[in-house]
This record gives C-alpha cells, structure tokens and sequence, in this order.
C-alpha cells in the first residue's frame, strides 16, 4: 500500500527500503524475547519505523512492550489525528466536523507505573513515611489502611516540550487553535501546571505568531470600544470582577494591562490572524467535542487525559480500527507509527479485519518524512475506497449497499482510487 503510492506519486524516483524487525509474539517464538536488543537498536539507527499490535506478555517482565519502546527512545508524544472520511459510519449527526490532531504527553502522569499496591511491603513503607512527612496530606485519604497508592508526576521540560512541538505543528500546518486540555480546576499543581507552563511557553517563545483567548476578548473589548478602561474591560473578561479581593482586582487589571501592551502587533485585528491559544477543562472537552467540534482544532493534554479523548474522538468517526497513531520525539527525530487498535489473535491469516488504522500510520508516516504527494495518495485512496462502499466487514455490517471485501481487496480497492 504504502510502496503503491510512492510509485504512483514519484515514478521510481523515490523508494523506501524496508527492514524488518522483531517484537511481541513473532519475536517470542523465534528468539525466546519479547524486544530483543537488535530492535531497539534498529528503531535507535534508522530513527523512523512502523509496526502493528504487539501482543503484551502475561505474567510479569516488560509491563507494555509498546510503552517499552517510547520510553527507551524518549517517544514523547503520542501523536493522533482524527479525521472523517465520507461514507464510514459513525454515531453522530456531524461526523464531518471532526477534524482534530491530539498531541498527547506519553512519558509521564500515571502511566509512569509509579504504584503502591496495597497488601506490598512497598505500600506500608510509602504509606508510613507519607504519614510521617504529610500528614494533613494523609489525613484526606479516606481509607488509609486499605489503599493503593500511585503517583502522577507532570514536569516543567515535559509540559515544554509537548505544547512546543504541538504549536510548531499548528503553524506549520495552519491550524486555527490549540487547545490545553486539563483537570487543573482540582488537580492544580500537575495539570493545572500543564496550562500554566503551557500559557507561559507559548507567550515566552511564539509571542509574535499566537494569541491567547483571553488576550483576544481584551483586544476586541478595546477594538469596540477604544475609550474603554482598563478596569472596564477587567469586568468584561470576568464577569466576578466584582465580587474579587483587591488583590484578585489587580491581577486581572495587570493582565488588561499586558494585553494591551500588545497593541501594535496583535491590535485592530491582527490577532485574528494569529494561533489561538485557548484550555479547556477535560469532562467539558469530552462534552464539547461531542457537540461543538468545530471549536477544537490541535488539543495537547497529559498522558490519560490523551488517551481518553483520541478514542472518543476515533469513535465519532469509525472507531480506532482507521485511528492512525505515532509516537515521536521531535528533537532526536525518533518516530514510531502504529495502528492504535490491540491485537486480534482469532482473526490472524484471515484477509479479513480493517487494515484502515495501519495504512493511515503509513500516511502520517510519509507526511513526517516529507514525502506529501505520496501520503496524499493514500488519503484520497482511502477516501475513494469507501466512498464507493469498497469495505472491510466491520464497516459493511453497519452501511446500506456495502460490498463486503476482505483486508486484501480493501487495500487493493484504495490503491484503484489513488487517481
């Protein structure tokens, strides 16, 4: 498929040279190892590869083999467009309004697996030196005695890294928004950190190219309205201005005031043309994606946060069986691209599942790469496959008029429409 469209869109004058390497149940049966050594260092040498499902072993060891590989190459974002293609079904009423991208941080929060359980010797000691060392901390755990404890670590250099690269992006690819999604309302000093450091990085780095949210509501007060105040426009961005300490008062008022510094640069309109910066708490965003799509463009969130959102968004529009994914480091150029969906043992040598999920792997695969042309091929295949109700069982089932087609005719149907 991928070889397809890099014929098709450079006559020979491109070609990728592939390399296989082993990992999961394959590598097992061959080599008695999970991840050998030879492929770790086969992703660190040639920088960019592509796999499928890795079956995860049971029973102890390597807890994820595909958390294994992002955290031996430092594969900090966990990259997830989401997109629509006409004709696949799906469970809303506007499935063609979702359009997303989902930089997700994929080396800290609680998939660290830093966890106490409870009944370990490990727990007893954590949970006696919390006690010692906090105790008004301690005093909030409702059930001491009994509990499992995990730790949720989010870092100023994690946070940087993920919103820079997920504003880099937006401008390279001219999106409209990004959106710093969190739970800082009650977790304040992790995720609502990630906004804070996120706000702080944008406004420290990119000043010239974005705007925030709130700075766009002063500088259209003051567009309105240029003989508006100062404390007139703090009232206008929050609403309970008034009912605020002096001190809250004043903070509101010196933000009025840097905004407005930005005059020259971001005044009478021209932050209109700027990336939006904008936050969003995460329940809200699970809501609103639902039914205001449109409003969301690029979304960086922390690591469960990510998780939770690209399936629910792959769910509005197909389900993660075409749910491309990457995992990638943008400072060492490390990229691993995968199809996001589990392994499905009983259906293995049947020429029968979705390959939709890995073949857009492959699309973003090249796009990274740089090899475009190619990687538009394959969207307009995809887009040309099932459109004409060319599909794979899981779509038939649900479509009127389909023809059922296995994995193979499938891609040979998206390959017809690279036209």
């Amino acid at each position: 498929m991928i070889d397809a469209a890099v014929e098709k869109a450079y006559g020979g004058q491109r070609k990728i040279h592939w390399m296989e390497v082993f990992a999961g149940e394959k590598s097992f049966m061959m080599f008695q190892n999970w991840l050998p050594d030879e492929t770790v260092e086969a992703f660190t040498e040639f920088l960019v590869g592509i796999k499928g499902p890795l079956t995860t072993p049971i029973g102890g060891g390597i807890r994820s083999l595909n958390v294994a590989l992002r955290q031996l190459l430092d594969l900090y974002v966990c990259l997830r467009p989401v997109r629509y293609f006409n004709g696949v079904p799906a469970p809303v009423k506007h499935p063609e309004y979702v359009d997303m991208v989902i930089f997700r941080e994929n080396t800290e929060d609680i998939y660290t697996g830093i966890e106490f359980a409870y009944g370990t010797e490990g727990n007893k000691k954590f949970m006696q030196l919390f006690k010692e060392n906090f105790p008004k901390e301690y005093a909030k755990i409702r059930f001491p005695e009994t509990a499992g404890m995990g730790l949720k670590p989010i870092s100023v250099e994690g946070t940087e890294r993920l919103v820079r690269d997920a504003i880099k992006y937006c401008l390279v690819n001219k999106r409209k928004n990004l959106n710093l999604v969190h739970k800082g309302n009650i977790m304040k000093y992790t995720e609502g950190a990630f906004k804070d450091w996120g706000y702080a990085l944008a406004k420290r780095e990119f000043r010239g190219e974005i705007v925030t949210e709130r700075e766009s509501w002063i500088l259209g007060n003051k567009e309105k309205n240029p003989a508006l105040g100062v404390a007139e426009n703090a009232k206008m961005i929050d609403p309970g201005f008034d009912m605020m300490s002096p001190a809250q008062k004043q903070d509101i008022m010196n933000e009025v005031e840097a905004a407005l510094k930005l005059w020259d640069t971001h005044g009478n309109g021209k932050w209109k043309s700027k990336l939006l910066i904008k936050d969003s708490i995460a329940d809200v965003t699970l809501q609103f994606v639902l039914i205001r799509p449109r409003d969301y463009d690029v979304i960086a969130t922390m690591n469960l946060n990510g998780d939770y959102i690209s399936d629910a968004l792959a769910a509005q529009v197909g389900g993660i069986g075409i749910a491309p994914g990457a995992n990638i480091n943008y400072e060492s150029g490390h990229a691993i691209f995968e199809a996001t969906h589990g392994t499905a043992p009983k259906y293995a040598d049947l020429d029968k599942v979705n390959p939709g999920s890995v073949i857009l792997s492959g699309e973003m695969m090249l796009r990274y790469m740089g090899w475009s042309e190619a990687a538009d091929l394959i969207i307009k295949g995809m887009d040309g496959a099932i459109g004409s109700k060319i599909v794979t069982y899981d779509f038939a089932r649900l479509m009127d008029d389909a023809t059922e087609a296995k994995c193979s005719e499938f891609g040979d149907a998206i390959i017809r429409h690279m036209v």
